[in-house]
Order: structure tokens, then sequence, then C-alpha cells
């Protein structure tokens, strides 16, 4: 990172830092830290279920997925890239609640405004991640039919 990427308070005025750093504190279950960098007026959309609006409200949603015992994320970017303040990315999440490992394709936006995420809106298919689902119960069962992480060739 570049001393031009680092603004006074020594957070990335980025936007795709910003967005990796985010994503990067979601997989450490460091909710606080990644509800930080929303803007307190945050608008969460995943395509195709209600939006949830504000900071308080999207930690709250956090804490009750990642705050459970067993519970994790995971997040494989295969593509990054920024238009201003815009950032797209295209990547493998994982949501895992102990043995349960749900591994789907995500697309999503973030608009990033001085350091701070305004809309967090990712696309996936429900279908896809149905059938996600569905693999991760059989591979509670059956472990080889487990998602493996996607190679990063």
């Amino acid at each position: 990172m570049t001393e031009e990427q680092v603004n006074q308070t020594g957070t990335s005025s980025a936007p795709t830092l910003d967005v990796e750093r985010f994503l990067a504190l979601l997989c450490a279950k460091d909710v606080d830290g990644a509800s930080d960098l929303l803007a307190e007026d945050v608008e969460y959309v995943n395509v195709g279920l209600p939006a949830v609006h504000g900071r308080e409200r999207v930690r709250r949603l956090l804490r009750a997925t990642l705050g459970r015992a067993g519970a994790g994320f995971e997040v494989y970017t295969h593509t990054i890239s920024a238009n201003g303040p815009s950032v797209l990315t295209e990547r493998t999440d994982v949501l895992v609640f102990r043995r349960l490992r749900i591994q789907f394709w995500v697309c999503g936006r973030f608009d990033v405004h001085d350091g701070q995420i305004v809309l967090w809106r990712d696309y996936f298919s429900l279908t896809s991640y149905s059938a996600a689902t569905l693999r991760g119960l059989l591979g509670v069962v059956v472990p080889a039919v487990r998602a493996k992480p996607p190679s990063t060739a």
C-alpha cells in the first residue's frame, strides 16, 4: 500500500482495499471491525431478499450469523475491480455452520465514500444457493462430497 492510499486515520482511501479489508474482517469474525467500515446509513442488499438499512442493523445481522459457536465465513475473491467509488467483486462465499459448508458464487457491488461502505449489494442465484445447501447437508453425512475451496489458478 502506498502512502497516497492511506488517509490521515490510517485507513485505506482506495475503495478496493477497503472492500478487501471488510471481507477479511468478516472472515476473521471481527463483526465490530467490519461494521466500523460501514457508513451509518449503509444499505445491504442480497438481491431478491429484503434490504437491511443502517450500520447497527447490519451489525446485528452479522452477529446473528457469525456470532454462533461453530459459525464461520470464507471468501475467495476471483476478480475485483473499481470504477471510482464502486467496487465489483466476483467471488465464492462459504457459510460454515459446524460441519455444514455452503459454498456458492456471488457477484457483489460495494460503493465506498470516504473509506466507508455506503452500499453493499450481493447477487447470487437462489437455485445455486439451494443446491449448495443440499450439497452441504449431504457433506455432513458423507464428507467426501463437501465442496472444496476453489483453486486460485
